[in-house]
């Protein structure tokens, strides 16, 4: 593993990386399915597989992948694969597959209850084959076109009543919440498992996004994530099963001392969210230096110590404003760029959607984390995507050549090497 290294440079806060003996990234072929390996994802053939994947939302009240109104579904896939992505973490809920109601709603159905009738023109011309299709099959018709273009796919339990996310008070947090029935639950991942058993591309199921609330407790994350898993790998044993921890996704420190009792190996995964404003905002306040020190320490404490474990852990959320103009979000991500770099971590980032059919009930709302613009037609900011290029691929893990070990020091501010 190699030492981290902070440096400030010209009153311009930024980080170098220095890895002892890894390899320069290149180019994954991959044998499916995935299973795990110690703490790295690996194929089929025992070789590492690094997941870097973008967040793409489709559990919102709509229920239809953002941007189909903006361009085609083929387009989009294309988009994902040349931007570097190897993977997409597709959002949905589990009153898709729970509610016959509401899963074999129309596309146009469910956009004229919203009364969005820009997005049905808006779909009836960049991709008029899914307008009357139904809610499931749209979904699939995504998952489709993705594998179509070589992208993996993580099915992703976002939530249970479809709508944006999260509060701790929305009825979706924890189990025995309003809507979020653990029986009801396990009834839709084991749907979700089965409807896509045999779908090579969809490789992963994140059991459920960012538990939280006052009922959240120990005993019943074991109770119901092992059940969840176990209900997943049964319907489905290719895919690998990711776990979300407690606390939006940043709490795993309970498992430390205690692991999970399961009836099979090689599929587990954990998954993290970290955000600037998952530390206030201590990046803008404070000297950025010792804010990282102080948020990467508390951040192994919590769930990085998984991989000294031998776990995988899957950031499966992190993100920033993609104008360039919060500083919150502009000195944490040198940070954690860093640290994604230094333990070369698999990742998702939130969010390739540049604006919603529909969100918090505004129509067409402009999403400025998002990787897309707002017609989804171009990138938003193509330095960011330059900044994640390099942690794209792999450095360490199995099945790197060891012929030509180098010495890389990675610039964060730039994405470059040398």
């Amino acid at each position: 593993m190699g030492r981290l290294v902070f440096f400030s440079f010209l009153s311009i806060f930024s980080f170098l990386i220095t890895f002892s003996d890894v390899m320069i990234p290149q180019k994954q072929v991959m044998a499916l399915p995935l299973s795990t390996d110690s703490r790295w994802i690996v194929d089929e053939n025992g070789q590492r597989v690094k997941l870097a994947c973008v967040n793409w939302v489709s559990h919102l009240e709509v229920m239809v992948a953002e941007g189909l109104s903006k361009q085609p579904l083929d387009g989009i896939a294309k988009r994902i694969l040349s931007m570097g992505f190897n993977c997409v973490r597709l959002t949905w809920p589990v009153f898709l597959v729970t509610n016959d109601t509401l899963g074999s709603l129309t596309v146009r159905q469910s956009l004229q209850s919203h009364g969005l009738l820009e997005s049905i023109s808006g779909i009836q011309a960049n991709n008029p084959s899914i307008i009357d299709l139904s809610l499931l099959d749209v979904y699939q018709a995504v998952v489709s076109s993705l594998g179509n273009n070589n992208v993996m796919v993580i099915l992703d339990n976002h939530i249970s009543k479809p709508g944006w996310c999260c509060s701790n008070f929305d009825g979706n947090g924890f189990f025995g919440d309003q809507y979020f029935d653990p029986d009801l639950w396990i009834t839709g991942l084991t749907r979700m498992a089965s409807m896509f058993n045999g779908v090579p591309n969809v490789v992963g199921m994140s059991l459920r996004n960012e538990l939280r609330g006052p009922k959240q407790n120990v005993n019943d994350w074991y109770r119901y994530m092992q059940k969840g898993a176990e209900a997943v790998h049964s319907a489905n044993p290719d895919v690998i099963v990711i776990l979300s921890g407690l606390n939006y996704d940043k709490d795993l420190s309970f498992l430390r001392n205690r692991p999970m009792n399961l009836t099979f190996s090689g599929k587990i995964v954990f998954e993290v969210h970290w955000y600037s404003f998952t530390d206030g905002e201590a990046w803008k306040n404070g000297n950025s230096n010792q804010v990282c020190g102080r948020v990467v320490d508390n951040m192994m404490r919590v769930s990085g110590f998984l991989l000294d474990q031998g776990w995988p852990l899957f950031v499966s959320e992190f993100g920033v404003d993609q104008r360039g103009t919060n500083v919150n979000d502009n000195r944490y991500l040198g940070c954690f760029l860093s640290v994604a770099a230094e333990l070369d971590l698999d990742w998702a980032l939130w969010t390739l959607v540049g604006s919603y059919y529909l969100r918090q009930g505004v129509i067409g709302m402009n999403e400025y984390y998002g990787v897309m613009n707002w017609n989804w037609c171009e990138a938003r900011n193509s330095t960011f995507l330059q900044q994640i290029s390099v942690l794209q691929s792999p450095f360490q893990g199995p099945g790197l050549s060891e012929a030509n070990p180098h010495k890389v020091i990675f610039h964060p501010s730039t994405g470059l090497c040398v």
